[in-house]
């Protein structure tokens, strides 16, 4: 059944009540994502929306209010930050894909029309997923230590230095990365068994990541319970620039400087005292080693029936 509360006694369904997380910052295409139009599309639908700023106490708040749903409008960022509350209170969550890239919803076959995605909320099949886990942080797609936290936060010193837009500001931070391009000296242990790498990235998904030509960094399964390991053993940076060119053409499985692999569990340690972690694209520091895993079928969202996992 859907996440509707109960009819009452004389049959009337009681008006549904969600609170939406907006991010008006997400780089959507919808300009039509604004809190007055979100708050009218719901009404409509005989629901009931509270609509609040992407912060931390606005989300604690809709946790506390008994709300039926918690529903992220924004981009993977915003999704990923409503998610762990979700996941942690065990409301179900609603997406409201208005970012520029929305990898989840399209992997999850959630709708990128906002009014479409407004009426899944109300009408969709709150089915459970798994999440994947980092010493405790919850992510919904992916988490990373090497170069992309490196390019995160070049990318974001220079939208705060110049105000650039996004995707500018990442293409100079590209730059500015490869030039220095870091690498590091892993020890590593995949399900139990331990090995060294040097490499410029480890990237841990949460389920299995396609990588050819058709479905590129996408998946089809968000309860299979377990994570894609990707790890390049290239140690120069034109080994690297020719692992990326293999991306965009959807070649990353044919790529010879490449490791991929379906795992349980990995520990990742390092003789530095911290590193930077992306978590779904937000780069945090945590301790190693680093431990991933996956928290089964640990989030209901509120999918499309005919699309339920």
């Amino acid at each position: 059944s859907g996440p509707s509360t109960p009819a009452d006694a004389h049959g009337k369904r009681p008006s549904m009540k969600v609170a939406v997380i907006l991010n008006k910052a997400a780089g959507s295409s919808n300009g039509d994502a604004e809190p007055d139009r979100i708050r009218e599309l719901f009404a409509a639908l005989d629901c009931e929306a509270s609509v609040s700023a992407i912060e931390e106490k606005a989300l604690e708040d809709a946790v506390k209010s008994g709300v039926d749903a918690l529903v992220a409008a924004g981009g993977d960022g915003t999704v990923s930050f409503v998610a762990r509350a979700s996941a942690t209170s065990g409301i179900p969550l609603g997406v409201l894909p208005v970012g520029t890239l929305n990898h989840f919803a399209k992997d999850a076959g959630i709708p990128l029309d906002l009014e479409e995605a407004v009426r899944n909320v109300i009408g969709g099949e709150p089915t459970a997923i798994d999440m994947g886990e980092v010493n405790g942080v919850l992510f919904l797609n992916n988490s990373s230590v090497g170069i992309y936290p490196s390019l995160v936060q070049a990318r974001n010193a220079w939208q705060d230095l110049t105000g650039h837009g996004k995707w500018s500001a990442m293409f100079r931070a590209g730059l500015r990365v490869f030039r220095r391009f870091p690498v590091l000296h892993v020890r590593m242990e995949v399900d139990g068994v331990p090995f060294h790498r040097r490499t410029p990235v480890v990237f841990i998904g949460n389920n299995e990541y396609q990588m050819n030509l058709f479905k590129q960094g996408s998946r089809s399964c968000l309860t299979n319970g377990c994570l894609s390991l990707f790890i390049t053993n290239c140690e120069e940076r034109w080994c690297m620039a020719r692992l990326f060119a293999r991306f965009l053409v959807g070649r990353l499985d044919q790529a010879k400087d490449f490791e991929s692999k379906s795992v349980a569990e990995v520990w990742i340690e390092h003789r530095k005292r911290s590193l930077h972690v992306s978590v779904d694209g937000e780069v945090i520091r945590l301790e190693p080693p680093l431990h991933y895993t996956v928290r089964p079928l640990a989030l209901r969202v509120i999918l499309p029936r005919a699309a339920v996992m």
